[in-house]
């Protein structure tokens, strides 16, 4: 580590070196070319406001990875004439900083600032921590630090006074599409992918810049080059690897549990019976039959029969006391009960559609009427203001916004009109309508909970 502490800035090479990753060669060299913080860096943001009067505060930078935190303050330092001299929490100590701060002072007597950028700063500990204040309050050093972490809970309270708490925003759609060309330049060609495909490599980036470009190293590095730009499937191919197969030399296994559940879901007790007597009687594990059919009643009946969940743990807790024979009758029951059900896959399917809508949208923060805000800097960011209790409204509903701010409202789960899901609907319904009408939508229509 004897090269991070040389009192010299390091010197950039004129080109790539061997094995330097994507990532690193297209780091931006101004901070124009930084993308997904303009709220920072414009004209009238706080660093852009501190660049023009070339007078910079310690700061801590609090972003996802790969929003451009250590760039940023590597290029601070460049348009404000600082010393740069980066350190890392994770493999420093009480030593380093020493010697980090015995240079800086020396630089000071001769006119040179130095800009202390500290990456995952939130490692060092509490009084590792104190021993940064009393050379941010002299000056010998401008303290930059990059943090994922929240620093209302990770920073003491004695360095966050002295330094401004700068939030970082993960990259959206446009920032990583103008990563992908920056690569597609510097490459001298194109990704080989569709637009849909282009798409989905946006989504698996999931607002990291540095792991986009490394998927975008990894395509255009792809020997021989497709032949055809790859579809979304065909990216998911070379990204990723699939899971193996499990068990293929138990065929018939699968083959008598499949006809269980088929058997239930299409109301025929008597055939789920059958299929369940067969394994038994095939020597099969009961626990394994009883997990599945409590599978069953979440998957194929929800909230059709609410009930229907709690006996497929009622009969598991009896068969855990009883064991067969005796038990077995208690799983006959519950075979019934589960053929005999509404049947509804609402749930399930309204839970595989929010879980493609969040792989979709990444990590899209809630909106911050809805954070709690227990300490001051929260508060200040604006966690939780304009927060509506719902308890208070006149009709225990306030009607607010819910999803993520850049997402639109959707609907998972849709009920059929049948069991324990008739009811349901009608609270949905009803819902809608005092939702529509707090939202100012004069088209707002009767629904059957009116009637």
């Amino acid at each position: 580590m004897s090269d991070l502490f040389e009192d010299s800035e390091p010197v950039q090479e004129s080109g790539p070196k061997v094995g330097q990753p994507l990532a690193d060669i297209l780091r931006p060299r101004d901070l124009t070319e930084v993308v997904g913080q303009d709220h920072l860096l414009a004209e009238d943001g706080p660093l852009g406001r501190m660049l023009a009067s070339k007078r910079l505060s310690s700061m801590v930078l609090w972003g996802p990875p790969g929003c451009g935190k250590t760039t940023i303050a590597r290029l601070l330092a460049k348009g404000t004439d600082l010393f740069f001299q980066p350190i890392s929490a994770v493999f420093s100590g009480v030593a380093d900083l020493r010697k980090i701060f015995d240079a800086a002072a020396k630089r000071r007597r001769t006119g040179q600032g130095t800009l202390l950028f500290v990456d995952e700063i939130h490692r060092f500990n509490r009084s590792q921590q104190d021993g940064f204040l009393p050379f941010v309050e002299d000056g010998t050093v401008t303290l930059v630090g990059a943090t994922t972490e929240n620093p209302s809970f990770e920073l003491n309270a004695a360095l966050l006074s002295r330094c401004q708490v700068l939030v970082l925003r993960r990259l959206d759609d446009g920032g990583l599409e103008t990563l992908l060309k920056r690569a597609e330049e510097n490459a001298g060609n194109a990704l080989p992918l569709t637009d849909d495909a282009r798409a989905a490599l946006r989504a698996m980036a999931d607002g990291d810049g540095r792991f986009g470009l490394t998927l975008a190293e990894d395509l255009l590095g792809l020997s021989p080059p497709p032949k055809v730009p790859l579809d979304a499937a065909g990216l998911a191919k070379v990204v990723q690897r699939r899971a193996p197969v499990y068990d293929k030399d138990r065929e018939g296994h699968y083959n008598l549990i499949s006809a269980v559940h088929k058997s239930l879901r299409g109301s025929d007790p008597d055939a789920a019976l059958y299929w369940v007597s067969r394994m038994l009687d095939g020597g099969e594990d009961p626990i394994y039959i009883l997990r599945r059919l409590t599978r069953f009643a979440a998957e194929d009946i929800g909230l059709a029969d609410p009930q229907a969940l709690q006996v497929a743990i009622s009969t598991w807790e009896t068969y855990d006391r009883l064991g067969s024979p005796e038990g077995d009758l208690a799983i006959a029951m519950l075979v019934v009960y589960l053929g005999t059900a509404p049947k509804s896959n609402a749930i399930y399917s309204a839970f595989s559609e929010a879980k493609g809508a969040a792989r979709k949208t990444g990590s899209l923060a809630p909106p911050m009427h809805i954070l709690n805000a227990p300490t001051r800097l929260m508060k200040d960011l604006g966690y939780g203001k304009d927060y509506a209790y719902d308890h208070a409204a006149e009709d225990a509903f306030s009607g607010q916004n819910y999803f993520p701010d850049g997402m639109s409202r959707e609907q998972f789960y849709r009920p059929p009109q049948r069991g324990f899901e008739r009811e349901i609907n009608k609270r949905l319904a009803y819902w809608q309508k005092l939702r529509a009408e707090k939202s100012g939508d004069s088209g707002a229509k009767e629904s059957d909970a009116d009637l």
